[in-house]
């Protein structure tokens, strides 16, 4: 099943940069999706952002310190601990996740055309399920993420 699941992913994720690069933003790579995937970095700790994609923040900070170079985001002081920072997208880094979203849409209105809404609408549930499995949660919580994506979904 793993395969099963990994297969799908990687087509969706290549067909999400061929957009990207068909929309301009021929500079992003496939690594870069580890920052810019859902719930994306905007506010957030890089630390935090390096949790949920289960890397070591210093290959997290190779990451942004690119897309900063690039132009996609910002590192900024944190005002609640001095000692910290947060990302800021900026307006590039914006319209990349513009490009992401609408990516999506057709990528799912593509899956509609192919499988049919009912099949659609079971796999998302199916999926949905599979997330709030123990065994997935069980993941999340070892690895820190559960509550890096409860405080992100918060902000």
């Amino acid at each position: 099943m793993g395969a099963l699941l990994r297969m799908p992913v990687d087509a969706w994720r290549h067909r999400m940069l061929e957009d990207l690069h068909g929309a301009g933003f021929a500079d992003i790579v496939p690594a870069h999706s580890a920052v810019l995937r859902y719930p994306g970095p905007q506010g957030r700790r890089p630390s935090d952002v390096a949790a949920e994609a289960g890397m070591s923040r210093q290959a997290m900070n190779y990451l942004l310190r690119e897309l900063e170079q690039l132009g996609y985001l910002e590192r900024r002081d944190d005002p609640e601990d001095k000692r910290s920072r947060r990302i800021e997208l900026t307006e590039r880094g914006y319209a990349v996740r513009r490009i992401m979203r609408e990516s999506v849409a057709r990528i799912e209105a593509d899956l509609q055309r192919e499988l049919g809404r009912d099949k659609v609408e079971q796999l998302r549930k199916l999926l949905t399920a599979l997330n709030g499995s123990a065994f997935v949660q069980d993941y999340r919580e070892r690895t820190g993420q559960a509550r890096v994506i409860a405080e992100a979904s918060r902000d």
